[in-house]
């Protein structure tokens, strides 16, 4: 899943080379954080939140069978962590 998270995500984006997608596992969920260049993150999020939601659905879509839910989250990077 993370590297369809990745892939999608860097198919967005104008840095995809700086698209990293970090996992938190949990027993019942996992998180998935996506870090991305600050310039990048409205093509992410999209129009009243709808590209950022169309990711997430698809990925729950895809979890169906492991009864974990997915969550997709922006992580908050400043400039001094992009280094």
């Amino acid at each position: 899943m993370k590297y369809f998270v990745e892939f999608v995500v860097s198919s967005l984006v104008q840095h995809a080379e700086e698209v990293d997608v970090e996992v938190e596992e949990r027993p019942d969920s996992s998180t998935y954080w996506v870090h991305l260049n600050p310039q990048d993150v409205g093509r992410v999020i999209g129009k009243k939140g709808r590209t950022i939601s169309a990711i997430r659905n698809l990925c729950n879509a895809a979890s169906v069978k492991t009864d974990k839910r997915i969550f997709v989250e922006i992580a908050e990077t400043g400039p001094s962590e992009q280094a």
